[in-house]
């Protein structure tokens, strides 16, 4: 197989250092550093070896560069299910919280008389983790249960 070095103009290289300086997203900075050394004329198994990374991940970063450029270093979006409450009903379900001391289930029984889509309790309330609200359980008493004494077997 013939190798073909991948040529990087100078303000492309410019911006690919850059990137590897100072770039926030440590995926964007590898991708980036990759690109540079292939741009040297190393091969991608070199730089696979130089990086400690799989040489189809540094031959599909070659790829994606070449077909889409300085956007092909950003991830791009996950796939997964949507959300199933809205932010605007984790805004209303934690004022609700802070309004009065509720319970989840007490919550949620709200939730769904304002005409909320039902979801499970443990939705509601890692929602409302995520939003910052702090969720304890209630604790209904103080005093330890008193501790019975093992029953005494015939031996």
């Amino acid at each position: 197989m013939l190798y073909k070095a991948l040529h990087l103009s100078e303000e492309d290289r410019r911006k690919l250092e850059s990137i590897v300086e100072r770039g926030q997203n440590w995926r964007e900075r590898q991708r980036a550093q990759t690109l540079l050394l292939l741009g040297q004329g190393q091969r991608c198994e070199a730089v696979a070896d130089e990086l400690e990374l799989h040489a189809r991940t540094v031959r599909t970063t070659r790829s994606q560069w070449l077909a889409h450029g300085l956007a092909s270093l950003a991830d791009r979006p996950r796939s997964g299910a949507p959300r199933k409450l809205s932010a605007e009903q984790v805004q209303c379900l934690a004022a609700w919280a802070r309004a009065e001391p509720l319970t989840a289930t007490e919550l949620l029984a709200r939730h769904t008389e304002h005409g909320g889509a039902p979801v499970h309790v443990n939705t509601l309330v890692a929602s409302l983790k995520a939003s910052g609200l702090v969720w304890k359980r209630t604790r209904h008493s103080l005093k330890k249960a008193a501790m019975t004494p093992p029953s005494r077997r015939p031996g």
